[in-house]
């Protein structure tokens, strides 16, 4: 069960000035709990917090900093089902997947303990000719300082934990903007955090408005953004950032290739999974499905049986797989996309219904390569299928895309997976699984749209830290 309200959480301190921010559950359309909204000034506020605490962070021993997150693994861990309640109401997630989310969020820390005590520099050889003789180098990295977060609505509590457990790693303090149609999740992390020792200040979550988060990205105290959205605002949020750096984990419409050899009963298992799992609100939900002519009909009629089996409704009921989307408005968006596409000649093979912000698992082909269901992100439970005779081809396809965050193979071919990883203009290559894989500790991001930088704990210690250098002479005697 929910609180009937949350605070915020400013310079490590909950603060509860209003309780203006009413969150949805996404299923009933009823209004679950209501949370403390933040003002510019509350921003304001915790910048200034942010800068306050940076020195005391820097010099926040590694182990103490691991102590802060094993703390937050074991809470975490205890509060394992109100926490995947939470994202069931707040973000419609069927229950599965928002246990599964919760199993995330703990990895995520428990891997940023590990990586908190072992943030390593190099020793540097110098002698590279006869004027260095006896210089030596080496580098350590030092935190980057205040840092900024963004995060999204579709995977709450995941996508927030991999920018603030890395940031606690690395001895940064931060300020996080939760989405506002997601932002309970986020506050339990930050109540959490309150019960640990980290310096007064080092973090602030502060749910508001996007009209009123100017501060998170124009303010010039803050030396990193992290924004994980949609492309449209990540780019635009960068063109006004100023001199820091910005970390983008934007949008795609992933790609996913069957080749003849695949075993068609496995693939069919994973790109349900892939393509219909939290009702396709995930950047790297699978969206194209090119499948060799060879065996294209009965691998059409292999998804469309499985996804006519798909149970929809209450997300928690533990037998559902398809919830509702995050609004009826993205819902009417997608339920139009797929129209348009229809009427621009495409077969509707199963779903297409629409009912609020429910939408019916859909499978499409013989779409116009126009169309937005190929050319845009769909954000939802629709995936366009297309068959292919030659694996090259099937590759230009993919990379046809102003997107390029992540791309599956199925292929028991070891050179063409070799090719794919080569050729494909994406941030990564998944051989025998669908691109909506993803393990907390590896290199993620994309390129083209798809956005700048990888987060993955190791990685996002590595934008929140700068390496610097020191020289030693010897005297030659």
């Amino acid at each position: 069960m929910l609180q009937s309200s949350y605070p915020f959480y400013l310079a490590n301190r909950p603060e509860s000035p209003n309780t203006d921010l009413e969150v949805i559950d996404k299923y009933s359309g009823d209004v679950a709990t209501r949370v403390a909204l933040a003002k510019p000034e509350d921003i304001d506020r915790g910048i200034t917090a942010a800068v306050a605490a940076t020195e005391a962070m820097r010099k926040f021993p590694p182990y103490e900093r691991q102590n802060v997150l094993m703390h937050c693994v074991a809470r975490f861990t205890e509060r394992f089902d109100e926490l995947a309640g939470a994202l069931c109401i707040e973000a419609g997630k069927p229950i599965k997947d928002s246990r599964g989310e919760v199993s995330r969020l703990i990895d995520t820390f428990r891997i940023a303990a590990e990586e908190s005590v072992r943030i390593d520099g190099e020793v540097l050889n110098l002698e590279i000719s006869a004027r260095a003789r006896g210089y030596r180098g080496m580098t350590q990295r030092v935190p980057i300082g205040p840092c900024s977060f963004i995060s999204p609505f579709n995977f709450p509590l995941n996508l927030a934990a991999h920018k603030v457990a890395p940031a606690i790693a690395a001895g940064c303090p931060f300020v996080l903007k939760p989405a506002s149609l997601t932002p309970i999740g986020a506050l339990i992390i930050g109540e959490v955090l309150a019960e640990t020792d980290l310096p007064e200040g080092a973090f602030s979550i502060l749910p508001c408005r996007r009209d009123g988060a100017d501060l998170f990205t124009v303010d010039e105290r803050l030396k990193l953004l992290s924004f994980t959205g949609s492309p449209g605002v990540g780019w635009a949020l960068k063109a006004r950032a100023g001199k820091k750096p910005v970390v983008l984990e934007l949008g795609g419409n992933a790609a996913c290739i069957v080749d003849a050899d695949a075993d068609l009963e496995d693939a069919t298992e994973r790109l349900i999974f892939g393509a219909f799992y939290q009702s396709g609100q995930s950047c790297i939900g699978v969206q194209r499905i090119l499948i060799h002519a060879d065996v294209y009909d009965e691998m059409r009629e292999r998804l469309v049986a499985a996804s006519e089996k798909l149970v929809a409704g209450d997300p928690k009921d533990e037998q559902t797989f398809i919830g509702p989307m995050i609004s009826e408005r993205e819902a009417t968006r997608l339920h139009d996309w797929i129209h348009a596409a229809v009427d621009a000649g495409a077969s509707l093979l199963c779903g297409g219904g629409r009912d609020g912000a429910m939408l019916e698992a859909t499978l499409l082909e013989g779409v116009p390569r126009d169309q937005k269901v190929c050319t845009e992100e769909a954000f939802g439970p629709v995936a366009v299928l297309s068959p292919f005779d030659d694996f090259k081809t099937a590759l230009d396809e993919v990379n046809d895309s102003v997107f390029g965050l992540q791309a599956g193979i199925f292929t028991k071919n070891l050179y063409k997976a070799q090719q794919a990883w080569d050729e494909l203009e994406v941030g990564g290559v998944v051989i025998g699984d669908v691109p909506s894989w993803r393990v907390d500790n590896m290199p993620y991001g994309g390129v083209k749209d798809s956005g700048l930088g990888r987060e993955g704990i190791r990685y996002a210690i590595e934008d929140m830290t700068e390496p610097r250098l020191l020289v030693i002479r010897t005297p030659q005697t």
